[in-house]
C-alpha cells in the first residue's frame, strides 16, 4: 500500500466533504469541487478526517489510493487558501494586459494574442511584466499557465519568451567563427 495514503487527510473548518458512490465533492469558504473515484480505492470519512484505502484485489490500488490521497489533499487546500501561478515575460516589448477574463498579450508577433480564461480562473496583471493566474483548481491553475506560457516559451540564446517566476532559462553560448 502506498504510504502517502496511510496519512489521513486533515479537514480545516468550513470544509464539507460528502462522498457518493464514484464521487467525492469537497465544499469550503472559495468553492466547491469534484472528482471521480478510482474503482480501486475506497475512501472513508472518520469525523474531520479522510482517509483513502486501497481495494482488496485490486491491482493498482496501492498507487491509485495514493493518487487519489493527494488530489483530496490538493481540492481540500484549494477551497481553503487556493492556488496561484507567477508568470514573468522578458523581452522588448512583452506586455500583458488582464481584461476581465481575458489576457491580451504583446510578444511581438504581428498581431496581439488573447487567451480567454476558462470558468474558475481569475488572471491579474501587477505590472505589464508580470502575471498572477489565480483558481481553487490546482491542475486547471497550471494548465492555464502552460498555456500562456507556450505561446512565447523561452528561447535558450537570449532568454526571451514568457516564463514562470522561479524558472531558470540556462543560456547557450553564441556560435563561434
Amino acid at each position: 500500500m502506498s504510504r502517502i495514503a496511510k496519512n489521513p487527510v486533515q479537514l480545516p473548518k468550513g470544509v464539507e466533504v460528502s462522498v457518493a458512490s464514484s464521487e467525492i465533492t469537497v465544499k469550503g469558504p472559495l468553492g466547491a469541487l469534484k472528482q471521480r473515484i478510482n474503482p480501486a480505492v475506497l475512501v472513508e470519512q472518520e469525523g474531520d478526517k479522510v482517509l483513502c484505502k486501497a481495494v482488496e484485489g485490486a491491482d493498482d490500488g496501492g498507487a491509485q489510493s495514493g493518487t487519489m490521497r493527494a488530489l483530496l489533499a490538493n481540492m481540500v487546500s484549494g477551497v481553503t487558501k487556493g492556488f496561484e501561478r507567477k508568470l514573468t515575460l522578458v523581452g522588448v516589448g512583452y506586455r500583458a494586459q488582464a481584461q476581465g477574463a481575458r489576457l491580451n498579450l504583446s510578444l511581438g508577433f504581428s498581431h496581439p494574442v488573447v487567451h480567454e480564461m476558462p470558468n474558475g480562473i481569475k488572471v491579474e496583471t501587477p505590472t505589464q511584466t508580470e502575471i498572477l493566474i489565480k483558481g481553487i483548481d490546482k491542475q486547471l491553475v497550471g494548465q492555464v499557465a502552460a498555456e500562456v506560457r507556450a505561446y512565447r516559451s523561452p528561447e535558450p540564446y537570449k532568454g526571451k519568451g514568457i516564463r514562470y517566476a522561479d524558472e531558470r532559462v540556462v543560456l547557450k553560448e553564441t556560435k563561434k567563427k
